[in-house]
């Protein structure tokens, strides 16, 4: 009986510990943030080039932030970064045009970006026919 009390007094002390733990995280948040909820984000700039690291500024009322973002490498200039498409597969090679093209339609717009809600996309063809089957060297048997 004295270990069941024992063991309740210990789970009341673990949950009030972990509750007060939340209540600062909360309390620093509203340190750091701010009041304002219409933020109007600004396109993220990069540091250097036209991809990688960089900022985006966001601007409400009187208050200015800056944030950090990313621009991934192989980001389609066409529609932006901040806009995330689900596309479908690529269409077989045109001849004629010598591309394959693909859709895609609007999953996502990040920081109120204003995003086009279907796309089409375009890649040349690849001149090589891939071959499925590949020999491996070394530890096959011969």
């Amino acid at each position: 009986m004295q270990v069941r009390g024992l063991l309740l007094l210990m789970v009341l002390i673990i949950i009030a510990a972990t509750s007060e733990a939340g209540k600062n995280k909360k309390d620093k948040v509203k340190k750091n943030g701010s009041e304002c909820e219409e933020w109007h984000w600004g396109s993220c700039v990069p540091n250097s080039r036209d991809c990688g690291l960089g900022y985006r500024e966001g601007t409400c009322k009187e208050e200015t932030k800056r944030v950090k973002c990313k621009i991934p490498c192989n980001w389609k200039k066409e529609f932006g970064a901040d806009c995330k498409y689900k596309f479908e597969n690529w269409t077989g090679c045109n001849v004629q045009t010598g591309f394959k093209t693909r859709s895609g339609t609007l999953k996502k717009a990040l920081y109120n970006a204003q995003c086009q809600d279907t796309i089409l996309v375009t890649k040349p063809c690849s001149p090589k026919i891939k071959s499925k089957s590949k020999v491996r060297k070394g530890k096959g048997k011969e």
